[in-house]
């Protein structure tokens, strides 16, 4: 459920709703505003579980390149931004599917295809494996193995991927990607899983840890609409492209002050 709501209005005067009209341009605006805010505010899904896209600020609101993105979003369709918090992107995810929410930042996942309409990336990102400083694991590759316990958070990117992927380890699921550290710690697993940006923090934090060299997944972050709002995807993918291009993702990052992303590059015509 979300943890907070937050209401930042932008301006809706008939100027620039008549300017948004054509911004980005690739699909009409008025169809995208009519899926975006049926109930007249975009309400868009904030994911404190990946530092990388969001945090909670010194004044204990939401702040992060998925913020900037959802408040452009808005102030370009002409649109009140209701920012609705989340703790992990399983709750995300479900918050899409049960349309309780009209604009998502997720990662793209085949599974969640299902339920979601997506754009092309805006980030991308590593998934990495952490350790205890003694472990025999030196590679990634070595991690599929009877034996081991992997923490993960429960329906993150990488979740869905190791559920995949995964032939003989076992999965143990936290209840959010921030908490996979600490799971992993309390049940003397052998391996946590998760944001490459989140683990480092983690190991700075615990001590006695380490991440394992490179990455074992590569995430393509994107804006997600419930499924069947076309309308919106088709906006959206035209507004991220510009984003992109723009080097308003770059700036948000660098403000933000995130590193080890890269801004994705742009989508195939």
């Amino acid at each position: 459920m979300p943890s907070r709501r937050m209401l930042c209005l932008g301006a809706a005067g008939a100027g620039l709703l008549a300017g948004c009209a054509g911004a980005p341009g690739a699909a009409p605006a008025e169809a995208a505003r009519a899926e975006l805010a049926p109930a007249g505010a975009l309400r868009a899904a904030i994911n404190y579980g990946n530092p990388i896209l969001a945090s909670r600020g010194p004044d204990g609101q939401p702040r992060g390149v998925s913020v900037d993105l959802a408040r452009e979003a808005g102030r370009r369709l002409g649109v009140p931004v209701e920012l609705v918090t989340f703790t992990s992107a399983g709750q995300v995810v479900e918050a899409v599917r049960a349309r309780k929410v009209d604009l998502a930042f997720v990662a793209i996942d085949p599974v969640r295809a299902a339920d979601t309409e997506y754009t092309a990336p805006y980030v991308i990102i590593e998934g990495a494996y952490l350790v205890k400083a003694g472990s025999p694991l030196q590679r990634n590759e070595e991690v599929d193995r009877a034996g081991i316990r992997i923490a993960v958070g429960r329906g993150s990117a990488y979740d869905l991927y190791l559920t995949r992927e995964i032939r003989q380890a076992t999965l143990v699921r936290a209840p959010t990607s921030p908490a996979v550290t600490d799971l992993f710690l309390a049940q003397n697993l052998e391996v946590a899983a998760g944001v490459k940006q989140q683990l480092e923090a983690d190991a700075r934090r615990v001590g006695g840890v380490r991440l394992l060299p490179g990455r074992f997944m590569v995430i393509e972050q994107a804006m997600g609409v419930p499924k069947g709002r076309t309308a919106a995807q088709a906006w959206l993918s035209s507004f991220i492209e510009d984003m992109k291009a723009s080097g308003f993702v770059a700036a948000a990052l660098q403000r933000h002050g995130i590193e080890g992303a890269a801004v994705a590059p742009a989508a195939r015509r």
